[in-house]
């Protein structure tokens, strides 16, 4: 990809780069139901920095050449958001070993999200889909895998 410089004059807008400030509202939201993941528009706009994991990474590459003042929405398939579902991140546990890794004293229902260690030693978080007295059944994928998504911006400021 290449670079794009930014050169600003009265009569043009600075643009987002792929390390700048941004002040700006934003909308997530199902892209076949509408329903909103999340929406900053009528609240308090959101600042963050591109670039260090404050948004997820495919929004952020939307952002990328749009200019201060820019309004822009994006329809973006499954594989352009979060990726599609995967069989492999849904994890079927013994409850014994469930219990071992939460400590077992915890009143966990379904939709709770649950930390357990993962491989190499750090920390998974996942969503507890169905618990009884022989497994737990836990879904790690992204909770907007598989979805298609629209995302929809307003850039207010650029630093």
């Amino acid at each position: 990809m290449a670079a794009m410089e930014n050169t600003t004059t009265a009569a043009s807008p600075p643009t987002v780069r792929a390390d700048s400030y941004l002040t700006l509202n934003y909308r997530v939201s199902l892209a076949g139901s509408g329903e909103d993941v999340i929406s900053t528009f009528g609240e308090r706009p959101a600042t963050l920095q591109l670039g260090v994991g404050q948004l997820a990474e495919p929004l952020e590459r939307c952002l990328i050449g749009l200019g201060e003042g820019a309004r822009a929405r994006f329809e973006l398939a499954p594989a352009q958001a979060f990726g599609e579902r995967s069989p492999a991140l849904v994890w079927k546990l013994a409850r014994a070993a469930f219990d071992a890794q939460t400590g077992g004293d915890a009143d966990y229902q379904p939709g709770d999200t649950v930390s357990i260690a993962g491989p190499g030693g750090g920390r998974c978080a996942g969503v507890l889909k169905a618990l009884d007295e022989r497994h737990a059944l836990l879904d790690f994928n992204h909770p907007l895998a598989g979805q298609a998504i629209r995302f929809e911006v307003e850039i207010l400021g650029v630093l």
